[in-house]
């Protein structure tokens, strides 16, 4: 349109000389060094928070491979014991014509877990080399904090099967120390994303990166 006006620059908290609070969200002059509402340390951003996302990442991943390694579930039928993995228990479901299970557990135990990893290390890498961040890439990170809980639809069917099956030498079903190591994945990841200052994310649009 001819006519029409060119965008006015947004005026950003950090750019009028304003710090908000981390826990109740009270505004304050920056410079304040504590909260007069709750008492918290003011922090105009957190940057200690990018090593603690690769740290509680990494560890996450590291956990992430025995869970896709070992048995997640020990089936026990009349003494035979079969014992399955993540992907093996989803080749058994489509085996048994269970593809819609089977979907999602491969979604939630496989799809969700990796790309998650691949998510937060995709923010995390930005903000290190200071790229610009738009409103796409904040709206990903609220989209990796969502998801999290949904990873651990294994581990409670897992639970559940294990509470439930229970016959002695007839059937059994226990979980398997992949169970384990998937609940310490999805629970690491949580809290990588967590850990994260979304607030970098607006560091590089501003010139300011900290």
């Amino acid at each position: 349109m001819a006519n029409a006006e060119r965008a006015q620059p947004i005026l950003t908290a950090r750019a009028a000389g304003l710090v908000g609070c981390a826990e109740c969200g009270h505004v304050h002059q920056r410079g304040t060094a504590t909260c007069s509402v709750c008492g918290s340390r003011l922090t105009s951003r957190d940057m200690s928070s990018v090593q603690r996302v690769w740290a509680w990442l990494f560890a996450g991943l590291v956990v992430y491979i025995p869970a896709n390694v070992y048995p997640m579930l020990r089936t026990t039928t009349f003494g035979n014991t079969q014992e399955s993995t993540i992907v093996g228990g989803v080749f058994d479901l489509i085996d048994h014509g269970s593809y819609g299970v089977a979907l999602i557990v491969f979604v939630a135990s496989v799809i969700i877990p990796v790309s998650k990893f691949i998510a937060i290390a995709y923010l995390a890498l930005r903000v290190q080399r200071g790229k610009p961040g738009t409103s796409t890439h904040f709206h990903l990170y609220e989209f990796v904090e969502f998801i999290g809980r949904w990873s651990m639809i294994d581990v409670f069917v897992v639970a559940i099967l294990s509470a439930l099956v229970q016959l002695n030498f007839v059937a059994s079903i226990n979980p398997g120390i992949a169970a384990v190591s998937f609940a310490l994945s999805v629970a690491f990841t949580m809290i990588s994303a967590n850990s994260f200052d979304p607030r970098l994310i607006w560091d590089a649009p501003e010139g300011k990166p900290v």
